[in-house]
């Protein structure tokens, strides 16, 4: 959704003005980039305790029908036949040229399919799957739920209070519950590396809900600046920025999301658009030119996206799609896509900032240790 129109307002609009949040276009919405606190502070006590996150703008929708596994597993490289009712995955939709149109998140819920795309692409999204799979399927939008994320080592003690029993919730695990007569879908899992959930709620409870929340002494809200900074320590894609229509899987470094089923020689290999070429990338057959790194730079100095890399030598090899000082690392990170030459561990890269080549060393992710709550 471009924001050269009118934005919208999430669900929360009221409370985020009330809590004193520096409001931002993002996504075709107004939403709030930071609160009084400040985003270091921000940051920091999700690490620590437990932060609530408006994430409202993001795409809901539901598949339903009995053939609605194996349509939607025709337009991306990932097991949805075989996932368990209750479980959540991480998937890829792609161009016919193998490139990545979204990432999501999607769980079988026994009686459909419950997806969240990006609030930046989900109108392409839906129209996407609608034009591929809706004669498969029903692709039902779900503009009437609003979603939360609330993240933090803490986050299960605060929510567990208003919602009893979603402590039994493992990594990327789902289930419903019910709160004041509201139905809620949520599942453990986020984009900050931390332990946390992410809450589907009626748009006529969210605002009730979030109040809820946030009278839990652990909680804080959060804004959109402190979420970009965790997940980018947690060395996760932002769509748009590490990943888009130009980037494939494997150059992104998403291998690990492609199960053995849809591999070369798997039960169901293949079969989703561009297949040939991701494939081919993955098993070796197809040369790949460039792959997504972490980088750590030897010097204090922030480094952000569209940065060029150099070599040692003076020649381009890349560019940085993400950086930034890192306020738990408290280095500067960044992500960046170098040719395949410079990705080993321990390269020694320049990024050209103002001028000034700043040495980074390519590093493993994440760039702070995830904690996610396995059971």
């Amino acid at each position: 959704m471009s924001t050269d129109t009118a934005l919208l307002n999430t669900p929360l609009n009221a409370l985020h003005i009330e809590l004193g949040a520096r409001m931002v276009p993002f996504a075709g919405y107004s939403m709030p980039v930071q609160y009084p606190m400040g985003l270091m502070a921000e940051h920091h006590h999700t690490r620590a305790e437990a932060g609530l996150f408006d994430v409202s703008h993001m795409g809901q929708l539901r598949l339903v029908g009995p053939d609605a596994a194996a349509a939607f597993e025709s337009l991306m490289p990932v097991d949805v036949i075989d996932l368990s009712v209750g479980k959540q995955r991480y998937g890829l939709l792609l161009t016919d040229e193998g490139t990545i149109i979204d990432d999501l998140m999607f769980v079988n819920r026994g009686t459909d399919i419950f997806i969240i795309v990006n609030g930046a692409c989900k109108a392409n999204d839906m129209a996407h799957i609608q034009a591929r799979i809706g004669s498969r399927c029903q692709v039902i939008p779900m503009p009437e739920r609003a979603l939360l994320a609330l993240q933090g080592p803490k986050a299960v003690n605060a929510l567990a209070r208003v919602v009893p029993g979603v402590e039994k919730l493992v990594f990327m695990t789902g289930s419903a519950y019910s709160w004041q007569g509201a139905d809620l879908f949520i599942t453990r899992s986020g984009y900050t590396g931390e332990d946390g959930f992410e809450i589907s709620l009626g748009n006529a409870h969210v605002d009730a809900f979030a109040r809820a929340l946030l009278a839990q002494a652990e909680v804080k809200p959060i804004g959109l600046g402190a979420r970009n900074s965790l997940r980018l320590e947690a060395g996760l894609c932002l769509y748009g920025n590490d990943i888009d229509t130009s980037t494939t899987p494997i150059e992104a470094g998403l291998n690990w999301a492609i199960q053995k089923v849809r591999r070369t020689g798997g039960l169901r290999a293949g079969g989703f658009p561009g297949a040939h070429i991701v494939l081919g990338q993955l098993d070796g057959t197809h040369a790949l030119a460039r792959k997504r790194v972490g980088l750590i730079a030897q010097e204090r100095v922030p480094v952000r996206e569209h940065v060029e890399l150099q070599n040692t030598q003076g020649l381009k090899i890349g560019e940085v799609s993400s950086g930034l000082l890192g306020p738990s690392a408290n280095v500067p990170v960044a992500m960046g896509y170098v040719d395949v030459a410079s990705a080993a561990l321990s390269t020694v890269v320049h990024a050209m900032v103002r001028g000034k080549a700043v040495p980074m060393t390519v590093s493993a992710m994440p760039f702070v240790p995830n904690r996610y709550y396995r059971g």
